[in-house]
């Protein structure tokens, strides 16, 4: 890796915060019911050049995907772990997030006569399904028999659900747009085999950063990259946004590893950089709008800015002023992400299934109740996820 790094890590809280935080606001904009809201909080429409809330909580996440990278890497490298090993994992999780990002996705498209159950109990059981493939079992109990036979059901229940599953259409599984998790899974292989076949180096990240701003940028004209066949399936690459998104973040993570044990040095350059990136998305802005639907440079660019400066400010508060009040649930969310993320979605479903009235507060007459409401969700539901780790209920990919 880059000589220029510790090679020991200081551990910097205010990034699993942030993570936290960021996936507080996924649970929330997600549950927001629309009509009973203010538009600043919900999603721009694909034409219209603007940008909500729920509009850069995305690209936050994906952001702070790419932030843990390095971090990543250098851990496996200290357990002893060989480059080849490293890329093999990122290889297998990648394919797990994609996998299961589309299995997600395919839900919706389930009709019920055809595959023979209900679209929430498909998705129940996927979920379920899921979590029994994924879980982080205690490895030094004596179980591990019976936690492989756990395994063994999840991925047969997985199996049998592809088996079952028809679309109205009469079609099986569709690739589609690869679902939210499938979009993290491309972005982070782009950015973690950049990070390891370039052994670090920040020159490399960056120009691999610059390359998929470029394709971002052509995606949009009429010079758009196109591979024929394998370009439906390498779309989110050719397109750029969202590797550009995640590498931006890798270029942060190893800057904060580099500059450590400078903090100053640090919030200068993480400052300057927000700053050139908020510039340059208002600059892109007069030829591209900005919108989340279609994925458009100026976009990603402003994003990338107010991440990096919402960053500046939860780190100069949590690892240099070090006001640690409050933060435990964000912090814990933050470490615990994957699962953070998609449990709660199986409230949803024994909700909507059974038509039990929990989600009574999504009203379009009351806006501090439909906001309220979803406020309170989401912050139950990083508790939620904090008891199921307490559990020993714990994805990790």
């Amino acid at each position: 890796m880059d000589q220029q790094q510790p090679k020991q890590s200081i551990r910097i809280r205010s990034m699993d915060v942030m993570r936290g935080m960021t996936l507080f606001l996924m649970l929330f904009v997600n549950d927001l019911f629309a009509p009973g809201v203010p538009k600043w909080m919900l999603h721009t429409e694909a034409d219209v050049d603007g940008m909500g809330l729920a509009d850069w909580v995305f690209p936050g996440f994906l952001f702070m995907v790419g932030m843990a990278v390095p971090y990543a890497v250098a851990a496996r490298e200290r357990t002893g772990e060989s480059m080849g090993l490293i890329f093999s994992h990122i290889v297998i999780r990648t394919a797990s997030l994609i996998l299961i990002g589309v299995l997600i996705l395919n839900g919706g498209r389930l009709d019920a006569a055809l595959t023979g159950m209900s679209n929430f109990l498909w998705s129940g059981l996927l979920y379920l399904c899921v979590f029994m493939v994924w879980n982080r079992f205690p490895t030094k109990s004596g179980n591990q028999a019976l936690f492989k036979g756990i395994r063994f059901l999840g991925i047969l229940g997985i199996c049998y659900l592809v088996y079952r599953f028809k679309a109205s259409d009469g079609k099986g599984l569709e690739v589609g747009w690869w679902g939210i998790l499938g979009l993290i899974g491309w972005g982070y292989f782009a950015a973690a085999a950049t990070f390891v076949l370039s052994r670090g180096r920040l020159a490399v990240v960056g120009c691999a950063w610059l390359l998929f701003l470029v394709l971002n940028i052509l995606s949009q004209t009429t010079f758009k990259l196109h591979v024929p066949v394998l370009g439906n399936y390498l779309n989110v690459l050719l397109s750029g946004n969202v590797p550009c998104i995640v590498l931006a973040g890798t270029i942060i993570g190893i800057l904060i590893r580099r500059y450590a044990t400078a903090p100053k040095m640090l919030l200068c350059r993480l400052l300057v950089i927000g700053i050139l990136w908020l510039t340059g998305g208002f600059v892109l802005r007069s030829w591209f709008i900005l919108s989340k639907i279609h994925g458009t440079p100026s976009w990603a660019l402003l994003c990338c800015g107010i991440s990096v400066l919402l960053l500046l400010l939860i780190y100069y508060l949590i690892d240099i002023r070090k006001y640690h009040n409050g933060i435990f649930v964000f912090e814990e969310a933050g470490k615990n992400s994957l699962t953070t993320y998609l449990a709660p979605d199986l409230i949803y479903f024994i909700c909507w299934g059974f038509q039990i009235p929990l989600f009574f507060y999504k009203q379009s007459s009351n806006m501090v109740l439909a906001v309220g409401g979803s406020l309170l969700w989401a912050f139950a539901m990083l508790w939620y996820a904090i008891l199921l780790k307490k559990m020993n209920i714990y994805l990790k990919l």
